[in-house]
C-alpha cells in the first residue's frame, strides 16, 4: 500500500514538475529569442534582491533564485560591456542591497573599471535604509558617477555596528550546561553557549573587524565623493540624513524619481537609446573568457559538510558538500583540456573531515601540474580557509572575513534540564567510554583528556597545513592562528592571502600560474558542467533511482530542509555539538 501511495504521489508530483519545467523552458526560449543588442544600449540592474555566488543544480533553487543576480554574471557582464561600443551607460538600483562588505567591494571594482572606459554609470535609490542602516548600499553607490535619491528617501549612514547573540543566560534558566573547549582563545563560536557577553579576546577580534571595515568604507567614500576622510567621518557622526540634508552635504548628486532618472539617462545617450537588463545583455552579447585554453571554475559555497551538499529553500543557503566539490576537482584533473583551476570559496567553515577531503584534492591538482588559485567571497574562514590554504595563490577582498584557524567541540549537559521537566533517563552501556557522547553524563577525567587530545590533534593538523601551504614558519602561524578572524586586508599583511581583489585578479593569477600570457584569451568553464532544467527534473536520481522517485524526492526535499532546525534543538537536548571548524555568527550593519 505504501509503495502504491508513493507511486501515485510521484506521478502527481512528476506532472506538476513537468508543467513547471515546460513553463520555465518556454519562458527561457522566449527570452533567448528577443534579439540582439541595440546600437545605443543603457544597461540596467536591480541589486535590491542581493547577490548570490552560484545557482545550485537544484530545481527549487533554479526557480526561487531566478531573479537574483549572480556575482560572476555581474562582473562578466560589466567587463564585456566596457569594451562594447553599443553600450553607452549603466543605471543601477542600489538602495536596500543586502550585501556583504566583500560583495560590495567586488561590485565597486567592476563599476569603476566600467567607468574607466568613459561610460557613465548612475546609481539611484528610493532610500538608503528607509530610516534604517544603509551605509553598505551607499558605499556601493559611491562607485558610480552620480547618485540620485528619491525626494522622500534618506541615507542611513551611521557607521558600523557588529552584534553577537549569547545564549548562556537562556541555557542556565533551562538547566543546560555547555561542556566545551577550543583552540584557542579567539575561537569564539562556542561563546554563544558559554558566555553572556564578549570576553576580552572575542571583543578584541570584533573591534578589529569593525574598525577595519569602517576604515575601508570611509576610504572608499572619501575617494569617490572627493572628500577627506575626516570629512566623511564627521558626516557619519551626523547621520542618518534626510534627502535634502544628504544633497546639501554632497552625499548625493540629485533628487528624483525612477522615471526622471531613466529619462535623463536616455536624453544624455540620445533619444533612440534602449534599456536592457544586465543579465539579458550577457545572454545576447556572450560571456567573456569563453574561448582558448580551459580554466576550470569550481564553486565551494556554504557550510562545509560531508556528502553531496545542496540548497535549502527555507534558509536560502547552499551547502558545500565534500562529495560534490571533490568530484568536481577529480573531473577537472582528468580533463586534459584543463590547464588550471579557479576555486571560488564563500564559506564560514564546517566539518573538519569534509574540509580535509577538499584540501586533499587541491593538493592533488598541484601535484599533477594544474595550478589552483582561490578567489574568496564574503567569507572564507575556519573550514573555509582550510579548503583554500594549499592553493598556489589566494585572492580576497579587503573586507573578506577569513582565517579563524582553530577548532572547537564539546557537548551539552542536559540532566538538570530533564529534571526540570520531570523526564528521567536510565541506561545500560558496555564500556568505560560508552557515555562519551551523551548529554546525561559529564566527561570523566580520562574522557576529557581524550577530548583535549582530539582538539590538539586537529589544531596541530590545521596549523601545520597552513604553514606548509602558505610557506610560513610554524611559529608565525601559531601566533596569528588561535581561532582568530582577520579581514582580507589584514590577512594579506600576515601572509595568509596573496593579493586583494576578486574574479579579475584571480583570473590574472591563474593564467600566470598556468604559463598563459596575460593578454591571451581563456575559456573559463564551470566544473561540473551546469545541468539544464530538464536534467534537474528528469535525469535519474541518486544511485540510479527511477525518474518518478527522483521527482518525489524533489517534493520531499522541502520537508527534509526543516530537519536541520529540528536537529539543532535535539542537539541541545542530547548534548552533542557538530561543526568543529566553524566561525561565530556575526550580525553587522555598515
Amino acid at each position: 500500500m505504501g509503495k502504491v501511495l508513493v507511486r501515485i504521489l510521484a506521478v502527481i508530483g512528476g506532472l506538476a514538475i513537468f508543467g513547471l519545467a515546460v513553463g520555465l523552458g518556454v519562458a527561457a526560449l522566449m527570452r533567448a529569442s528577443k534579439g540582439s543588442v541595440a546600437s545605443k544600449t543603457i544597461l540596467k540592474v536591480d541589486l535590491e534582491q542581493g547577490i548570490i555566488e552560484d545557482v545550485p543544480d537544484d530545481p527549487v533553487a533554479a526557480y526561487t533564485l531566478k531573479d537574483t543576480p549572480v556575482m560572476r554574471d555581474l562582473v562578466d557582464a560589466l567587463e564585456k560591456a566596457r569594451d562594447d561600443s553599443r553600450v553607452v551607460g549603466l543605471v543601477a538600483r542600489v538602495g536596500a542591497a543586502p550585501l556583504g562588505m566583500a560583495q560590495v567591494q567586488e561590485l565597486r571594482n567592476a563599476v569603476i573599471a566600467f567607468r574607466a572606459k568613459k561610460k557613465p554609470a548612475v546609481a539611484y535609490a528610493e532610500t538608503f535604509g528607509e530610516f534604517g542602516p544603509g551605509g553598505g548600499a551607499y558605499y556601493l553607490a559611491t562607485a558610480f558617477d552620480e547618485i540620485w535619491l528619491q525626494p522622500s528617501g534618506d541615507i542611513g549612514l551611521t557607521g558600523v555596528i557588529l552584534e553577537s547573540p549569547f545564549a548562556r543566560g537562556t541555557l542556565d534558566k533551562l538547566g543546560l550546561k555547555p561542556r566545551m573547549d577550543h583552540r584557542y582563545e579567539y575561537k569564539n563560536a562556542m561563546n554563544f553557549y558559554t558566555e553572556k557577553k564578549y570576553d576580552p579576546y572575542h571583543k578584541e577580534a570584533m573591534e578589529k573587524l569593525m574598525n577595519s571595515w569602517f576604515s575601508q568604507l570611509v576610504k572608499g567614500i572619501s575617494e569617490s565623493r572627493h572628500l577627506t576622510e575626516s570629512q566623511v567621518k564627521a558626516l557619519v557622526d551626523k547621520g542618518p540624513f534626510l534627502g535634502k540634508e544628504a544633497q546639501a552635504a554632497g552625499l548625493v548628486d540629485g533628487m528624483g524619481y525612477r522615471d526622471e532618472i531613466y529619462a535623463n539617462m536616455r536624453k544624455k545617450a540620445g533619444g533612440n537609446a534602449r534599456f536592457l537588463d544586465l543579465d539579458e545583455y550577457l545572454k545576447r552579447a556572450g560571456r567573456p573568457h569563453a574561448s582558448g585554453k580551459t580554466i576550470a571554475l569550481i564553486f565551494g559555497v556554504g557550510v562545509v559538510s560531508r556528502g553531496d551538499g545542496g540548497y535549502s529553500p527555507f534558509s536560502g543557503e547552499e551547502v558545500m558538500g565534500s562529495d560534490h566539490v571533490t568530484a568536481a576537482f577529480r573531473q577537472a584533473l582528468k580533463d586534459p583540456a584543463v590547464k588550471a583551476i579557479l576555486f571560488r570559496v564563500d564559506s564560514p567553515g564546517g566539518s573538519y573531515v569534509a574540509s580535509d577531503s577538499i584540501w586533499r584534492e587541491t593538493l592533488r591538482a598541484k601535484k599533477v601540474g594544474k595550478p589552483v588559485v582561490v578567489s574568496m567571497g564574503n567569507l572564507a574562514g575556519s573550514g573555509g580557509y582550510f579548503v583554500a590554504m594549499a592553493a598556489d595563490k589566494i585572492v580576497a577582498q579587503p573586507g573578506t572575513i577569513t582565517a579563524s584557524i582553530g577548532v572547537l567541540g564539546g557537548k551539552m549537559l542536559t540532566s538538570d534540564f530533564w529534571d526540570k521537566v520531570g523526564l528521567s533517563w536510565d541506561e545500560v552501556h558496555t564500556s568505560a567510554n560508552s557515555t562519551f557522547w551523551t548529554g546525561t553524563h559529564d566527561y570523566s577525567q580520562a574522557q576529557w583528556a581524550r577530548f583535549e587530545a582530539w582538539l590538539d590533534r586537529v589544531y596541530e593538523d590545521f596549523t601545520g597545513k597552513v604553514a606548509e601551504g602558505r610557506k610560513l614558519p610554524k611559529e608565525k602561524v601559531l601566533q596569528i592562528a588561535k581561532g582568530r578572524i582577520w579581514t582580507g586586508q589584514d590577512a594579506k599583511e600576515l601572509g595568509l592571502v596573496d593579493e586583494l581583489g576578486g574574479f579579475p585578479e584571480a583570473l590574472r593569477l591563474v593564467k600566470k600560474a598556468a604559463g598563459i600570457p596575460e593578454k591571451e584569451e581563456v575559456n573559463v568553464k564551470i566544473y561540473p558542467p551546469k545541468k539544464t532544467l530538464f536534467q534537474m527534473f528528469f535525469e535519474e536520481g541518486p544511485h540510479g533511482s527511477e525518474p518518478e522517485e527522483a521527482a518525489l524526492a524533489t517534493f520531499s526535499k522541502g520537508l527534509k530542509e526543516i530537519q536541520p532546525y529540528v536537529r539543532r534543538i535535539q542537539m541541545l537536548a542530547r548534548g552533542t555539538e557538530a561543526g568543529v571548524l566553524t566561525m561565530p555568527p556575526v550580525e553587522g550593519q555598515p
